[in-house]
Order: C-alpha cells, then sequence, then structure tokens
C-alpha cells in the first residue's frame, strides 16, 4: 500500500547514513592529530583544509540537489558511495599537501551525494505521501552515528595509522553502502515502473506567488541556526572550560549527542500531530534558548547540563525539520533541487563558523560571542514566525476560495490537510 511507511527502506538508509556520516565527518576529528603529524602541519592547518572542502562542498551542493531530481536520488547515492570510497583511499595514499586537500574536496563532495540530503530525497521520492514520517524515523536511526564512530575510530587509531583506518572505511563504503543504494535505487525504479498508479503529489501550503519569499525564509532560519549549532559545536569543550567549568567541559559535552537521539524519539512518538512549520519553530526556541541558559547560570554545572540537553535537543528536532519543512511549504516537486540549494547555504556558513567564532572569542571574549551566537539564532524564529504568517494567510485566502468551481492546487491541499501535519 503506497501509504505505509516504507520500514525496509528507512532501516537500510539508517546503516548506511550512520556509515556516511561517521566515516566522512565525525572521523576526521579523532584522526587529524596524525594527519598534522604526517604532513607536517599544525592542526589548526588541519581543520582549515577541512573549511576549505566544507565550503567547496556546499558550492557544489545546488546542482548535486537538481540531480537527484534528474536522475533519482537513489541512483546519485549509489554513484556517490563510489565517490566516497575512491576518495577515501586518496586521501589515504596522498603522497603531499595539495594532494590531501583535493582528496578532502572530494570526501565532503561525495559527503553530499550520499548524506541526509540525498537521504530526503530519495524518501520524497519513493512514497512522499508518508515522507515527512519517514524521514523523522531516518534520523532517529542515524542519530547514533557520533556515538559509534567516535570510538570505533578511537580504537582503529590506537592499533593502526590513520591512512589504514581510511582503507577500511573505504571499504565500508564501497562494499556495505554501495550495494545497499544499488538495490534501494533498483527497487524504487522497479516500483515506479510496475505500480498501477504512481505515487501521490505531495501539495504545498504555500502559493505560488509566496514561495519564492517563503523559500528565501526558511534558508535564512535554517543557515542562521546552523551557523551558530555549527560554531558552538567545534567550540563546545574549550568554550565551557572557558565559562569556568574547568575539567567537567568534556562531562557535559557528552551530553549533546544522547539528547539529540532522545528529541527525535519523543517527536517521532508524541509528534505526529504536530505540523513541520510549528516543530521548526520548536527547534528555533531551543538552540538559542540552550545558549542563553548558558550564559545566564555559568559557571553552575547543572546549568551547563541544562544547556547540553536543551542545546541538543533544538539539534536533533533541527535535522528532521530540514527535511520536513520544504516538503510541507511547497511540495514533492522540485524537492531535491530545493534541498541542494538549502545544503548550499548550510554547508558554506557551517565552513566559516567555527572560524569567526574562534575570532570572535580572541577578540571580545566568550560570553560577548556566546551572546552574539544566540541573537543571530533567535533571528531564525523571526523567519520561521514570518512564514508563519504567510501560511495563515494562505489559509485565510483557501477559506475564501474554497466555494469556487476552479480551486488553486495549494487550496486542494490545504482543505485536506489544514494543519499541514506530516
Amino acid at each position: 500500500m503506497s501509504g505505509r511507511i516504507p520500514v525496509t527502506a528507512i532501516v537500510a538508509l539508517g546503516i548506511t547514513q550512520n556509515i556516511g556520516y561517521g566515516t566522512l565527518y565525525y572521523s576526521f576529528s579523532i584522526l587529524a592529530p596524525d594527519m598534522a603529524t604526517h604532513f607536517a602541519w599544525s592542526t589548526e592547518w588541519i581543520f582549515g583544509a577541512l573549511s576549505v572542502a566544507l565550503l567547496i562542498g556546499g558550492l557544489t551542493a545546488p546542482w548535486l540537489g537538481g540531480l537527484f531530481d534528474r536522475i533519482g536520488a537513489g541512483r546519485v547515492m549509489t554513484i556517490g558511495s563510489a565517490v566516497a570510497a575512491a576518495a577515501l583511499l586518496a586521501c589515504a595514499y596522498a603522497p603531499g599537501r595539495t594532494s590531501f586537500v583535493a582528496a578532502l574536496i572530494a570526501i565532503e563532495v561525495a559527503a553530499n551525494l550520499v548524506q541526509y540530503g540525498a537521504a530526503f530525497a530519495f524518501l520524497v521520492q519513493l512514497r512522499p505521501e508518508v515522507a515527512s514520517r519517514s524521514i523523522a524515523y531516518l534520523t532517529l536511526i542515524a542519530g547514533f552515528a557520533s556515538t559509534m564512530f567516535w570510538p570505533i575510530t578511537a580504537v582503529l587509531q590506537a592499533q593502526m595509522s590513520w591512512q589504514n583506518v581510511y582503507v577500511i572505511f573505504a571499504a565500508l563504503n564501497l562494499f556495505i553502502c554501495l550495494p545497499i543504494h544499488a538495490w534501494l535505487s533498483h527497487g524504487a525504479a522497479v516500483q515506479r515502473k510496475t505500480a498501477k498508479i504512481a505515487s501521490p503529489r505531495v501539495e504545498g501550503i504555500l502559493p505560488s506567488e509566496r514561495r519564492r519569499l517563503g523559500f528565501l525564509l526558511m534558508v535564512a532560519g535554517f543557515s542562521l541556526m546552523s551557523l551558530s549549532s555549527s560554531a558552538v559545536l567545534v567550540h563546545m569543550v574549550p568554550l565551557l572550560s572557558g565559562l569556568g567549568l574547568g575539567t567537567t567541559a568534556a562531562l557535559v559535552g557528552t551530553l549533546f549527542g544522547p539528547s539529540q537521539v532522545a528529541s527525535r524519539l519523543i517527536n517521532m512518538i508524541f509528534g505526529k500531530n504536530l505540523a513541520a512549520l510549528h516543530l521548526a519553530l520548536f527547534a528555533a526556541l531551543l538552540i538559542p534558548g540552550g545558549m542563553l541558559i548558558l550564559l545566564l547560570l555559568a559557571p553552575s554545572v547543572p546549568g551547563a547540563m541544562i544547556f547540553a540537553m536543551i542545546f541538543g535537543m533544538g539539534n536533533g528536532l533541527l535535522s528532521i525539520v530540514t527535511g520536513t519543512l520544504p516538503l510541507h511549504l511547497f511540495g514533492s516537486d522540485g524537492y531535491g533541487k530545493r534541498q541542494g540549494q538549502m545544503m548550499a547555504a548550510r554547508l558554506i556558513l557551517s565552513a566559516i563558523a567555527p572560524f569567526v567564532l574562534a575570532l570572535a572569542m580572541a577578540q571580545i571574549g566568550i560570553p560577548a560571542s556566546l551572546a552574539i551566537c544566540a541573537t543571530l539564532s533567535c533571528l531564525a524564529i523571526v523567519m520561521f514566525g514570518l512564514i508563519l504568517v504567510m501560511q495563515r494567510t494562505a489559509a485565510r485566502r483557501c477559506s475564501a476560495n474554497l466555494a469556487k468551481p476552479v480551486r488553486l492546487p495549494e487550496c486542494e491541499a490545504e482543505k485536506a490537510n489544514p494543519l499541514g501535519q506530516p
């Protein structure tokens, strides 16, 4: 039945998402010191190379997003797994700094081909009518990537060189992720050919003349949240230490990951009837709210723990709404392209945010820098609030048009689903 959650596809994607994020992103911070020693670079330069790679990867994201729509996200993810394996091998066997940076750029481009943006697009293309719920379930499974791969990477690093660790990670992408993605892609293609009726399209709730402004507001909101989130996450331990928490900073930081997963689980159980836009507003409140609590209560350890949990929950919900809100507002048509455009803005800001925060902490101090981050993140609340006003205006317009013989598509969607429920 077309309305059922594709459980098998979600579980399979959950496996590849954990491997994709674990091998292509989370492992880097563990291996970076060994990389720096190997190339006779400082660790700061190694992370600088990662920022450059993230920036270039972000610039390619709009084109990759269009590719999801043109050839199918499943096929793109299959290609991406092969590219990821090749890029990891190229990084492991890079003879010098230039080739290492080039391989690192290839890794970040490959990450855009296989991580959340591509997986969300695949679920929308597979069964758009249940995609919002499917995305929520997927983010719950994939939330364990850091929990799994930080210790896995550390154990492997203790036994072998960072190059050999990357060779093993390349094998995971090649021999586990690629076959799974190929199988999913083939299954989706067969389903499209054999289905007696096409999968129903999901109509967005914003009218066509408001979609450009709505999209800009949504991207701005997500980008502001990502900027604050990535900046604070990279510097979480030194930031907490600088606020007077000392050696307990690392312990407080460990609460972040479980809080992310907890928020996704709570949303999965209790948030089934919560509109995507309302969930986005809630996430936009939690992220700066956590930072403000830290500012007010530091150096209190209980206060810092509350910060880590609230901040983590906000980030956990952010991962969900970046997949569900575009579908809710704009529908399933052109979803991949919109994901690519959002990925570009978020990745570019995520690449420069840690450097900017480090500079700000050195120049104006940690409390002022954190206050600026919280303020910028609060602006996301304004962006989503403006979209909510636009939605309600559109709903009133639709109410006035429901009696007319010719109805706007978005009004039909509003009539069928007035709350915008996932």
